[in-house]
């Protein structure tokens, strides 16, 4: 028996590899589907099952392409409603590979749906669970994505998690070894550990959510501080429960190359997004006018989620040279398959034909330090809890995954200084505002973390963060 984690650092997602005698099974895959049959030639053995622990809201899963290229079957647990053929197993139902075997146990409170898969190894001992969104390393899955206006309420779903978590998981032997669905950085909790591995005996020990005295406590102490979900996470649900276009067709129209006057063209006539994939540092010298800033080398995809509203908006890519397949991957992971075509050249091309360009102020944070004065307007796009617990007085907090709600309501008139923890979301946000005709401002290099560290300006009080998205 082997079990692999295949772990995407940028999603902060587990998928998972498990094969016995001739036989695999897979469970969680994400979108892009040749790292896994990759692994299946190299082997030499056969996709028997794809396993989804739920229907996730985060990402795009590659189940679909994974059971069409296979002939695999795909399994839900108990009450999934997919919109395609697909096992919907009961819950205690045992399904062989090789000779291990994996038992469905229904956990719904994260989703209605969600399941764990235990897994017991080739003389029947209990050896794992791959509890997807259910349990988590430090936390457990947030439980307000599938609520039901009128039928079924956040609280509602935190009973049912609680009840899951009580009935399903503690019972398990202390030596099970956990392999969440998410680490670190997802939205799908507030307060997940950097590792992602880990026994249940430790989760039993210093989880939060494992040691409430009660189930009012537990719900209560589960949904405090939640804010909104990304908006795109019904989109992604949408995808994986109703269906998508083939990953290979999505990088075959996407992955096509755009002269100057046909990248100009494709913008005007499409109305599609300019997506620069620079880092910050580059893209605030020169840039196609109108383009948004969302780095490749950072939290790609979900900021693309989170500030892009329309999945099926048309994209159009300003990449380093050799990245775009790399990126065109890392949208299609979170739904954006509508890239139609990239600019051959990049950048550079654009520049060198003569065509109009653009750039942001950006300034060091001791070159803030001189300018400052008690008078300034400041502007700190960090989380709330990032802000409340050390900022710069007086500085407006309006996080970045709202921009699309505060806006509208900046005076472009007065000047003002716009920041970040180090400059990643802070360049996302000033290339959203130049491109929305605002233009009456400076953004800092290295943010907060910058800031701090001149020791030239007042701060408040430094305050502990909360468990808080």
């Amino acid at each position: 028996m082997k079990v692999e984690q295949i772990y995407t650092g940028c999603l902060a997602q587990g998928a998972y590899y498990i094969t016995s005698e001739n036989e695999a099974a897979i469970i969680d895959p994400l979108r892009e589907v040749k790292p896994y049959l990759d692994r299946l030639e190299k082997d030499q053995v056969k996709l028997k099952y794809i396993f989804e622990t739920h229907f996730h809201a985060d990402f795009v899963s590659g189940h679909l392409d994974l059971s069409k290229k296979t002939d695999a079957l795909i399994v839900y647990g108990p009450t999934a409603q997919p919109e395609f053929e697909a096992i919907i197993a009961e819950d205690g139902q045992i399904f062989e590979i090789g000779k291990i075997k994996i038992k469905v146990l229904h956990t719904p409170g994260h989703t209605l749906e969600s399941s764990t898969f235990l897994l017991m190894d080739e003389d029947g001992k209990e050896t794992a669970i791959f509890s997807g969104d259910t349990l988590f390393l430090g936390d457990v899955g947030r439980p307000d994505l599938a609520q039901k206006a009128g039928e079924i309420t956040e609280k509602d779903l935190a009973g049912m998690l609680y009840e899951s978590l009580q009935s399903k998981i503690l019972p398990l032997d202390d030596s099970i070894t956990v392999y969440p669905a998410h680490g670190a950085g997802s939205a799908c909790g507030k307060n997940m550990q950097k590792e992602t591995v880990d026994t249940l005996g430790n989760q039993k020990r210093t989880n939060y959510a494992l040691n409430q005295p009660d189930k009012e406590s537990f719900i209560t102490e589960v949904l405090d501080g939640l804010t909104a979900p990304p908006k795109y996470f019904g989109m992604n649900v949408a995808m994986n429960k109703g269906g998508y276009e083939s990953f290979d067709q999505v990088l075959k129209k996407g992955n096509h190359p755009l002269s100057v006057e046909d990248f100009e063209i494709a913008a005007e006539e499409t109305g599609a997004l300019i997506l620069d994939t620079r880092s910050a540092a580059i893209f605030h010298k020169g840039f196609v006018p109108n383009s948004i800033n969302i780095g490749i080398k950072g939290d790609f995809a979900p900021w693309v989620g989170a500030m892009i509203v329309d999945v099926q908006q048309p994209i159009l890519l300003v990449s380093d040279e050799g990245t775009e397949e790399e990126v065109i991957t890392r949208l299609s992971r979170v739904g954006f398959d509508n890239v139609i075509g990239f600019l051959e050249g990049g950048f550079e091309a654009w520049k060198n034909s003569g065509k109009e360009t653009d750039e942001i102020k950006r300034i060091t944070a001791e070159e803030f330090g001189e300018e400052f004065t008690e008078n300034v307007k400041v502007i700190d796009v960090r989380k709330e809890t990032e802000y409340e617990a050390e900022h710069i007085n007086e500085a407006y907090s309006k996080p970045l995954a709202y921009i699309n709600d505060w806006v509208n309501s900046v005076d472009n008139s007065e000047h003002f200084y716009i920041h970040c923890a180090g400059g990643y979301r802070s360049m996302i946000a000033a290339s959203i505002l130049q491109a929305r005709g605002y233009r009456n401002f400076t953004e800092i290099d290295g943010g907060f973390n910058a800031i701090k560290n001149t020791e030239k300006f007042p701060l408040s009080n430094f305050v502990c963060q909360t468990k808080t998205l």
